[in-house]
């Protein structure tokens, strides 16, 4: 059986581990990597983590032209780079190649060039786009239509020297109709990869919903999970909120 050929843009230190989880698993070959810089420009993603094979051929952003997407095919690309990385694939997208984004934050214009893509293939966008964060997020949706009357207040703590407000949680009190400079609280400390925790008050208990995320591996195992969705998908805009609520209406049992 064929392996799905992926590109990956992005090679920092979440990038890295994206780009390890997807050198892990026998169904992908790593194709090529876009980082910002010229830095192992030429050298091989799988060697520069430690492994004793070639793939995953680096790439500046200065190299990507219209025809880098027909001299190296892939069925999809991932995008861990920063919010200016949605300008450089364009062309991808107008071939049919898929797209998931997980950019934490997009100004508007370029939240619309991602959608525009849709028109040419199927396109995945998640702020965070691990697993659990996703359950927790819909888990907690159904949990407000239960108990309306419930005090909400959402927790965000990360690394010290993370200075922007979590986008996953901006996005998780939007989804829950809450404003964010009353209800969000951020804390910093130490190295904390990521730990969203949403406290329901009521008058006689307490429920809290939380996820943390031990290592960035989990963002790579999220990515394995989108491209795995989108690879049966018509063009379309997409979302891990929309594929998790649809899986819970499929699983919840019916007494």
């Amino acid at each position: 059986m064929a392996k799905v050929r992926i590109g990956l843009f992005g090679f920092g230190k979440t990038g890295k581990m994206i780009a390890s989880e997807f050198l892990n698993d026998n169904q992908f070959s790593l194709a090529w990597v876009v980082r910002n810089s010229r830095e192992d420009r030429g050298k091989y993603a799988s060697r520069l983590l430690g492994y004793e094979f070639d793939e995953g051929k680096i790439f500046s952003t200065d190299e990507i032209n219209d025809s880098f997407f027909n001299e190296y095919p892939v069925e999809a690309l991932v995008d861990f780079s920063d919010a200016k990385g949605v300008y450089l694939y364009g062309r991808a997208a107008q071939q049919g190649i898929r797209v998931i984004s997980a950019i934490s934050k997009y100004e508007q214009a370029e939240l619309d060039l991602l959608k525009s893509y849709a028109k040419y293939t199927s396109v995945l966008y998640s702020p965070n786009i691990t697993l659990g964060i996703n359950v927790l997020m819909v888990a907690a949706q159904i949990l407000q239509k239960i108990i309306p009357h419930a005090d909400i207040e959402i927790v965000e703590e990360h690394y010290k020297g993370k200075a922007e407000v979590s986008g996953t949680a901006q996005k998780i009190a939007n989804a829950l109709g809450l404003d964010v400079e009353e209800h969000l609280n951020s804390v910093r400390v130490g190295g904390i990869v990521g730990h969203h925790e949403i406290i329901f008050g009521l008058p006689n208990q307490i429920i809290r919903l939380s996820h943390e995320s031990i290592s960035r591996a989990a963002f790579g195992q999220g990515a394995i999970f989108a491209v795995n969705h989108l690879l049966g998908q018509p063009p379309g805009m997409y979302t891990m909120e929309t594929i998790i609520t649809e899986m819970f209406r499929k699983n919840i049992p019916v007494y």
